[in-house]
């Protein structure tokens, strides 16, 4: 009986391999976010890689990452919204679902990074966007 499961297991695995091994590596097509990114290639536009690394940036950029996320009522576009802080200051960038998605992550915002510290570039997809952002 013992063998006869092992045989089964052995079977199973291999039949797995032998599908994963026949799915070519070049099958996926990569993401093109080209259209997305393209606001982030303007002269002084702030991007991701331009958070600063100072422990109160940090923490600040967590704090508004976690209200946002802890939002259940926000869509999937609205907490991955990009949250970069420079000195104290807020930027909020990415695409959400509708205009009260973005005033809702901006009073986050500016309840835990303060008055006059956020700078919201938050914009609404348009209706017929997909219902989750390309990765």
């Amino acid at each position: 009986m013992h063998r006869r499961f092992t045989r089964a297991i052995q079977a199973l695995l291999l039949s797995g391999a032998c599908t994963l091994a026949a799915v070519p590596a070049g099958a996926q097509t990569a993401p093109d976010n080209t259209k997305v990114n393209k606001a982030d290639r303007a002269k002084g536009a702030v991007t991701a890689d331009q958070q600063n690394q100072t422990a109160a940036d940090l923490e600040l950029t967590k704090k508004i990452r976690e209200a946002v996320v802890d939002d259940k009522d926000l869509s999937t576009y609205a907490h991955n919204v990009k949250i970069v802080t420079q000195n104290g200051q807020v930027t909020l960038k990415g695409p959400v679902r509708s205009e009260a998605e973005k005033k809702s992550i901006a009073a986050k915002a500016n309840e835990i990074a303060g008055a006059g510290k956020v700078k919201n570039e938050i914009t609404v997809a348009p209706s017929d966007a997909p219902a989750k952002p390309k990765s």
